[in-house]
């Protein structure tokens, strides 16, 4: 809990439930990620997740890239500033930040 208290302390920006549950599956699940799988994996609707990409990727912490073979899919890729967050959070919650994340990307 501490950790938790800590994190809203450090002026971060708040993230939603949804939001953080997007961050997650992108960084710690192999992709590539659209925005429909993204939408399925957690049960809501497609303009549910385009409305938490915006937010996601106004902070810098995801980006959207449209695939070359259709339009119409659009991928959601991982961001350095978004890896850094994430490490910075786990910190927060009592892990060891980076070697955390990076130990849970590369597994």
């Amino acid at each position: 809990m501490d950790g938790l208290v800590d994190y809203v302390r450090s002026g971060e920006p708040d993230l939603t439930n949804r939001q953080m549950a997007l961050m997650m599956i992108v960084y710690l699940q192999p992709g590539p990620h659209t925005v429909r799988g993204l939408a399925r994996a957690l049960n809501v609707s497609k303009p549910v997740v385009t409305r938490a990409l915006n937010r996601l990727g106004t902070l810098g912490y995801l980006r959207r890239q449209r695939d070359d073979a259709d339009k119409r899919n659009i991928f959601v890729a991982q961001t350095s500033e978004g890896a850094n967050f994430l490490a910075e959070f786990g910190q927060f919650m009592g892990g060891d930040g980076v070697g955390d994340f990076q130990r849970r990307v590369s597994a």
